[in-house]
């Protein structure tokens, strides 16, 4: 039986209670964990790590994926604004961590998803920015109805026809389940917007062409069990360690050979 390919999911740090304990606490929603489960994946959950940070290499080696969950917002510093009333509860080592490892990634063209605040960090990882609060920009809260749950918060996005995101999603008007207030804003170097909101327009999908599987989209495909998104990060995740696999043996051979 084959190895399952290994998905590294980035956590935050918060405070949580459990039994009779209330401490700070790295987390990560069941739901990321079981999508890629079902997916055939293996789950390597990724606290934030200075060492790492400087040395995302060291991690990198030991997945065949990454995802970059959703989450708060991120510093505006990073991409050069001032924050706005409504940019809040920032995690600065979650963001210079998640940010080491989506530059590296793409560089190492690892198989790579954003979602939501992930996809954002996957812009700003590219010199793109944000836009801090949509419902003062567009005048609806349609994108985050009601804070905490996906209920009420479906609406569909046009994906670009033959586009990654297109593909991943199985078709080129998909229905998703969104909860952000935040949104691109100048897109990074070498990115391209494929999706946007068909309620508003506003960009839903990003992807770098360059790369076999770099996506970020700005809705919720872990909350989606019909949704294919992760199904495809996972396939092309095991495509990556088949190669790399073959690589490694291909490398062993030529040195007995010598």
């Amino acid at each position: 039986m084959a190895a399952r390919p290994v998905i590294g999911i980035c956590t935050a740090y918060e405070r949580a209670r459990w039994s009779v304990w209330d401490q700070r606490a790295a987390l990560l929603p069941i739901s990321y964990v079981e999508a890629v489960q079902r997916a055939g994946g293996l789950v390597l959950m990724l606290a934030p790590d200075p060492v790492l940070t400087e040395q995302p290499d060291e991690v990198l080696d030991l997945l065949d994926g990454l995802m970059l969950a959703g989450g708060v917002d991120i510093d505006p510093a990073l991409y050069g604004a001032e924050p706005h009333a409504e940019t809040r509860d920032l995690e600065p080592e979650r963001d210079a961590f998640e940010l080491a490892l989506a530059r590296r990634a793409f560089e190492r063209d690892l198989p790579f998803l954003g979602i939501c605040r992930g996809m954002q960090v996957m812009n700003i990882a590219q010199g793109g920015t944000l836009r801090q609060h949509l419902p003062e920009e567009l005048g609806h809260h349609e994108h985050r109805k009601v804070m905490g749950t996906f209920d009420g918060a479906d609406h569909d996005v046009r994906l670009a026809p033959g586009s990654l995101a297109a593909l991943a999603a199985g078709e080129e008007r998909h229905a998703t389940k969104s909860h952000h207030h935040q949104g691109v804003g100048r897109v990074g170097d070498g990115l391209v917007v494929t999706g946007w909101a068909t309620l508003d327009e506003l960009p839903e999908a990003i992807e770098l062409p360059s790369n076999e599987f770099a996506l970020g989209v700005q809705w919720h495909p872990e909350a989606d069990e019909h949704s294919t998104l992760i199904t495809a990060l996972v396939a092309q995740a095991a495509e990556h360690r088949g190669a790399r696999a073959d690589q490694l043996d291909g490398a062993g051979s030529s040195a007995r050979a010598r």
